[in-house]
């Protein structure tokens, strides 16, 4: 083999490395980098019986503009360290790695204080655990993938990393997707109108789902590619045994916090899956991570293509008043971030507010904030959208509801003739102790959504419980509902008694109530129960499924069902607008995420400081239209209290 290898740094490990590979190919020793890699060689290898971050960057910058294949080994608190396999123009280099690495880890603020110390001073030469044999197993790991590149044959190291216990000599080996953001490797493109562009093709339904391919398909790449506890995407599970039915949790491991993601079917095995899709969505909502963001102006000036603010809803002059609120009024000349997404009502491509499409860009800033409302994930893009939209459907018809005060018709779920659902109705009853309460919430789109309440047949634990859904089909909608209820049916009553009386101050200061979980745990106060009585007092006999709803053409193709919904709102005059919310780590499996709005219906908000029906006539004029009222509500009339959706 007449191939030169240049092995850079110093030690055992390196002295072991360059002996082995002596008798296969020219070595090239090399103290570090101020000495230069010669043009000749074909491979390198970097090597240290310590932790060099700032080395391992330099790599990255000299040996990709030589074009030069490389591989690093090294030792770091106890544990051995072997790859990425890094190449020159491909995604998943050293940098990649660590940060995934640094993330899935539960000390990651301090490691990253740490590597920037290291990265500064230098570091040590010699770790404590850097043992003989330690080393020589090391040795033997970086040979073999070495030999196997000199060969012309694929690297077992390709977006892997290989750790080993310097204690047991135990290995493991992880594999690690890139990172779209890396300053290193990341390429993203521009996002541009043409790329916003949707030309819905078809999506032939998996089976009798509403989904383009099964879980059974996704299972072959989803826990593999995204679940992994030392430098996963997602790095932890957590399964809910006291759950009424299957409830599995994945961690989104970030930076700053870890974001608990869950799954609720009859199997835990499906739960884990649905939880990693749950993870994968969220991932995507929050910053825009597959394109980069090109156009940065004031609404004035891009106005002709560009979504108007105020259709979303914004918040009332009063609120923006509050002593430290968090947003400014929204100004045309201001200039703010805009991304592109697709205007199925122009038939064109649209600007939309940055901090509109993805919830974590305005951090604070801007003028307002959005939560995932109408994000979702699916395994066609017509699959996504058409969730996006049940999604901003469902929390629309709960809010009006709730707003309005509707007094919808209760429903009989017996008389749907499911016997699925029948039985998620009794294990609600015998496992967890709760009533469950079903009412058409459908709105003027004709969409079917339901309206859920769990009420505690015991005297102890939280008292009600609220959820929704909507879908096509009304028993679906019901049964995702219920989903909804049964992950905290029994796993708040805990925390209930240990704040009641935090949650009393709520009931009297609904200024109290400032995130998500207090508007759930507000009404799991009895004395809460009134605000419901419009539900929950009615003197009506409950309606039967097929009275309410009716039946609903159902077609074997999911894009089908999206184009009727689409012409729902076309009927309307509201506008549906998809933004491709899709990152390279969900393209590498043909997956997709979007975020959808649908400007005049009502946004999902948390925190009572913020709620938004300013600008949203709809929650004054739709109840008149459905028969609920007279005519049309002025704004004073509207529930004054914050919303129990959990």
């Amino acid at each position: 083999m007449n191939k030169v290898v240049a092995v850079i740094g110093e030690g055992g490990l390196a002295d072991l490395v360059s002996y082995e590979l002596t008798a296969q190919c020219r070595i090239v020793r090399l103290r570090d980098f101020k000495e230069g890699v010669p043009e000749t060689v074909d491979f390198a290898l970097v090597l240290h019986d310590a932790w060099h971050p700032s080395v391992h960057r330099e790599a990255e910058k000299l040996l990709r503009q030589a074009g030069i294949p490389w591989l690093r080994g090294y030792v770091a608190f106890g544990e051995g360290v072997v790859g990425p396999m890094v190449r020159p123009g491909l995604s998943g280099c050293s940098l990649c790695a660590d940060t995934r690495r640094l993330l899935a880890g539960r000390d990651r603020k301090e490691m990253w204080i740490l590597e920037q110390r290291l990265t500064e001073s230098g570091g040590i030469s010699h770790d404590a655990w850097a043992s003989r044999a330690g080393l020589s197993q090391l040795a033997h790991l970086l040979v073999a993938d070495t030999l196997r590149v000199l060969q012309d044959k694929r690297s077992r190291l390709e977006q892997r990393i290989v750790f080993l216990d310097m204690r047991t000599l135990g290995c493991t080996n992880h594999f690690f997707l890139p990172d779209p953001l890396c300053p290193v490797c990341g390429d993203l493109p521009d996002d541009s109108p043409e790329r916003a562009c949707i030309t819905l093709r078809p999506s032939p339904k998996s089976g009798k789902s509403f989904r383009s391919r099964s879980l059974q398909d996704l299972a072959s790449f989803l826990v593999q590619d995204y679940l992994d506890y030392k430098c996963g995407f997602l790095n932890g599970k957590m399964v809910d045994l006291l759950s009424p039915f299957a409830d599995v949790s994945v961690n989104l491991p970030l930076f700053d916090q870890d974001e608990a993601t869950a799954g609720r079917t009859h199997s835990y095995a499906d739960s884990e899956l649905t939880a990693i899709m749950e993870g994968l969505e969220r991932y995507c909502g929050m910053a825009p991570r597959g394109k980069r963001t090109t156009v940065h102006d004031s609404y004035r000036n891009v106005a002709d293509h560009a979504l108007h603010p105020v259709t979303v809803g914004l918040y009332a002059k009063e609120q923006y008043n509050l002593p430290n609120f968090a947003f400014q009024p929204f100004h045309p000349d201001e200039p703010m971030d805009w991304v592109w997404g697709y205007s199925f009502e122009r038939q064109s491509p649209i600007l939309v507010p940055q901090q509109l499409a993805y919830y974590s860009s305005s951090c604070g800033h801007g003028f307002l904030y959005e939560t995932s409302n109408g994000c979702a994930l699916g395994g066609s893009l017509e699959e996504a959208i058409f969730y996006g939209i049940m999604e901003v459907v469902e929390r629309d018809s709960f809010l009006l509801t709730w707003y309005a005060q509707l007094p919808l018709p209760q429903l009989d779920p017996y008389s749907a003739g499911d016997s699925e659902l029948e039985l998620m109705l009794s294990r609600m009853q015998s496992v967890a102790g709760f009533d469950v309460h079903l009412y058409n919430a459908t709105m003027e789109n004709g969409i079917p959504s339901v309206w859920a309440i769990a009420k505690n047949r015991k005297s102890t634990g939280v008292n009600l419980i609220c959820a929704a859904g909507a879908h096509p089909d009304p028993v679906r909608a019901a049964k995702g509902a219920v989903h909804e209820l049964s992950g905290m049916t029994l796993n708040l009553d805990g925390k209930f008694e240990a704040n009641r009386a935090r949650y009393m101050q709520m009931l009297h200061d609904p200024t109290l109530v400032r995130g998500m979980e207090d508007h759930s745990m507000l009404y799991s106060l009895p004395e809460a129960e009134e605000r419901l009585h419009f539900l929950l007092k009615q003197n009506r006999p409950p309606r039967a499924f097929q009275e309410e709803f009716g039946q609903h053409p159902m077609h074997p193709d999911l894009t089908d069902d999206l184009k009727d919904v689409l012409q729902a709102f076309q009927r309307l005059n509201l506008d549906v607008i998809v933004v491709d919310q899709t990152t390279p780590e969900l393209q590498r499996n043909d997956l997709h995420c979007v975020k959808v709005l649908i400007p005049g219906m009502l946004p999902m908000t948390f925190g009572y400081h913020l709620t938004r029906v300013t600008g949203l006539d709809r929650v004054l004029t739709v109840p008149a239209l459905l028969g609920y009222a007279k005519e049309p509500l002025a704004f004073e009339q509207l529930n004054p209290y914050p919303h129990p959706f959990p």
